[in-house]
This record gives structure tokens, sequence and C-alpha cells, in this order.
């Protein structure tokens, strides 16, 4: 899938993790920083390719992308599989708690969780496309659906574009629309002025 297709995957996923385990009492620095880290999540997989959106805005980011995606194995290799997901929510774990004492308004377990939901869902929609996913590496098995390979989306080709990404949006807007009561008063109630 595209990075734009996973943007919206991201904050779907986001959504209906929000909409599902409601989070308490939380800041709007919170609420701000967990939207950016579910983002941030939802394209963390493909670092493994030199032209991921992290290496492309380094000075000198590809050749540096070309050596980290071949100690990692190359794409849609570690970085998308159950072990990378570990991986990722180990570092950020480790990163958000050396990073919160210049942010102690923001509850770290819930922007940890929202990354991690923006990872999950970026291995679930490169499961739809034709070259699958080994969620149990070290298992040498590519998971997709539907079983069918052939019936699989091509990233970046018209099923994405006019089905998949559309779908998601209207997904998202249907979601945030049908649930607005619930989410103003998480918004409105929850929030810590």
């Amino acid at each position: 899938m595209t990075a734009r297709t996973h943007d919206v995957a991201a904050l779907a996923a986001f959504t209906v993790w929000v909409l599902a385990v409601p989070p308490g009492k939380t800041t709007v620095a919170t609420g701000l920083t967990a939207l950016l880290a579910n983002q941030l999540g939802g394209i963390a997989p493909d670092i493994d390719q030199p032209t991921a959106p992290m290496w492309r805005n380094l000075p000198i980011g590809r050749y540096f992308g070309k050596i980290f995606g071949a100690l990692v194995g190359g794409h849609r290799f570690f970085c998308h599989s159950l072990i990378g997901v570990a991986v990722f929510g180990l570092a950020a774990k480790v990163l958000l708690q050396f990073l919160q004492p210049i942010m102690p308004h923001v509850d770290i377990d819930f922007v940890w969780g929202a990354f991690l939901v923006g990872v999950l869902s970026h291995l679930v929609m490169d499961s739809l496309t034709k070259e699958g996913v080994p969620w149990l590496l070290p298992l040498p098995f590519k998971f997709g659906f539907p079983p069918i390979r052939a019936w699989r989306v091509t990233t970046g080709k018209w099923v994405e574009n006019i089905i998949v990404l559309p779908g998601l949006i209207v997904l998202t807007t249907w979601l945030c629309a049908t649930n607005y009561l619930t989410l103003a008063d998480l918004i409105q109630s929850n929030l810590v002025r």
C-alpha cells in the first residue's frame, strides 16, 4: 500500500481503538502526541526501504536507508513481522520513557498504544497486497488476505486508489459521524485543562 493509504488506515484504526477502549482523563498534549505517534506508527514498518519518507528527508538518507534495509533483510521482511512489531514497540517505549521528563503532561502509555495501533494497521493493510506479510517470521511464509493471491491488491494501482483508499476515508468519516456524541464527550469531558 502507499503511504497515503497507510496514513488513513492508521487513523481509522486509531478511531476504532479510541471508541473501543476510551481513554480516561487525558490532556490535549496527550491527544495530539498520540495522533502524531499513530501516524508515525502507520508508516514505521516501511523504514526498511531506502525510499521511505524518513530516509528521503535526510541529506544522505537514501544511503542510510539502503544499509538499514540490508540489515533487516529488505522490504517486507523483519519490519513487517510480529517480531518487528515487538522491536518497534520496545524502541518506542524506551524513547517515550526518555522523553517523559520534557513531556510531563503526556500519558506515554496512551501514546505508545496509539503508535502500536498504527504499526499493526500497516501490517494488516500490507496483508491485503499481492506480496503479503511474513507475520510469523522466522517462519518463511508470507500471509495475505484473501488467500488467493490474484484477488489481492497491487500497491499503487486502481483498486487501492479507487476502492481501498476512498473506502478507508468513508469508514473513518462514518465512524466519526455515527459516534460524534461519544467522541465529542471524550474530547470535552476527558481533557484536563
